[in-house]
């Protein structure tokens, strides 16, 4: 019998944004701890950004009646989530572009 998920726990699944390091193992625990903190501040800003145009959207089409607003706010999700999405997935892109070069 083949068990999928022998190994491991869910620590593996939900373990944050802190990324699996792989080929920058050799970073100083300082290091990687820096760019925890910066990666987890830009997703946070990426995420205000996105509510921040929830809201203005919300409010440009109800209470003002602007379509402008509503349209920015549009915008504002969009960017704010894409961002998001960005960050969560670098350092799988630099894993996948550093094995490409060795």
């Amino acid at each position: 019998m083949f068990i999928a998920a022998g190994k491991g726990d869910i620590t593996t699944i939900i373990g944050g944004i802190a990324p699996d390091w792989g080929p920058f193992g050799s970073l100083g625990n300082e290091a990687k701890v820096m760019i925890e903190v910066v990666m987890a501040i830009a997703i946070l800003l990426c995420l205000g950004i996105a509510i921040w145009g929830a809201a203005k959207q919300r409010i440009g089409a109800t209470a003002l009646r602007d379509t402008f607003s509503a349209e920015q706010g549009k915008g504002l999700i969009v960017a704010g989530l894409t961002g998001v999405f960005i960050i969560g997935s670098l350092t799988t892109l630099f894993t996948i572009v550093y094995g490409m070069a060795v």
